[in-house]
């Protein structure tokens, strides 16, 4: 779907782009499969104290439930009936009816269309929007919705315009190129679906104005040295004035810009090849 630019009639249209929603189906979402969706405004429902900054507000979402796994329709075709809009993912979703009666929601792929028919199974036929085990997907296909875990569920490459790349076979494992730029194994019983996620051009979307990421649910991130100095360890002094440290800290005191906060991860066996690669020294 191409992205749309309205006219510039001020400034904040100047700039922005709009997704085209023009090769969906005008229909209200499917009602057994949806479900509310309480906005927690970055607090943790434990305590409630803010653990995400900068969320709040924002349009209410319908939550749809979607069928990431498709274990349990083995072997039983479906047939697409609307491509729809989803509010809590980039990627576009499919309404799929099965012949056994029921209807549920899946990723939709690049390409798919009303009225097309899809099946997961062990193996089946390799095309688009088809699930089946890794091991029996050709070298070179594109595929996404990836399980990491046997009957998990797919838990890789769901975002818009993403696919993997199978490359090969290795023992009990198949060895896929993930969208980062990683190579790693995945055992070849995990289930993953042929093509490419829909919504390729949502990175061409641009924003334009404040408004419409407050519709989004973010809320304005401030300078620390515009904050009094109990906010922020930045903060105080007479107006903008400079941080007054040699180097800069995050709210929480600790040094920020420059120095390594993270623990080193204990290297995963499954990793052929790493998603940042380090820089050679000269």
């Amino acid at each position: 779907m191409p992205v749309k630019k309205p006219k510039p009639t001020s400034n904040g249209r100047r700039t922005m782009t709009i997704a085209d929603f023009s090769g969906l189906t005008k229909k209200r979402p499917e009602k057994r499969l949806c479900r509310g969706k309480k906005q927690m405004s970055g607090r943790s429902p434990s305590s409630g104290r803010i653990t995400i900054r900068h969320r709040g507000g924002g349009h209410k979402r319908l939550y749809r439930l979607i069928d990431f796994r498709c274990s349990d329709k083995q072997n039983i075709p479906g047939t697409v009936a609307s491509l729809e809009y989803d509010p809590n993912r980039t990627a576009r979703i499919a309404l799929v009816h099965y012949v056994d009666g029921e209807k549920r929601y899946i990723l939709a792929p690049e390409g798919l269309k009303e009225g097309d028919k899809i099946v997961c199974g062990e193996r089946t036929k390799m095309k688009l929007g088809n699930r089946m085990q890794l091991q029996y997907i050709p070298s070179g296909y594109k595929v996404y919705n990836v399980e990491i875990q046997i009957g998990k569920g797919g838990a890789l490459v769901r975002s818009a315009g993403t696919a993997a790349t199978v490359l090969g076979f290795d023992g009990e494992y198949a060895t896929v190129q993930m969208p980062s730029g990683e190579v790693r194994k995945i055992h070849k019983r995990c289930y993953a679906s042929i093509g490419t996620v829909s919504n390729a051009e949502h990175n061409l979307i641009k924003i334009g104005k404040a408004g419409r990421t407050r519709w989004l649910g973010r809320r304005p991130q401030v300078l620390g040295k515009s904050m009094n100095a109990v906010d922020h360890p930045h903060g105080g002094g007479e107006g903008h004035s400079p941080i007054g440290l040699k180097k800069s800290k995050t709210p929480w005191g600790k040094p920020a810009r420059g120095v390594k906060t993270r623990r080193k991860s204990k290297k995963s066996t499954l990793i052929i090849r790493p998603r940042i690669r380090k820089r050679r020294k000269r």
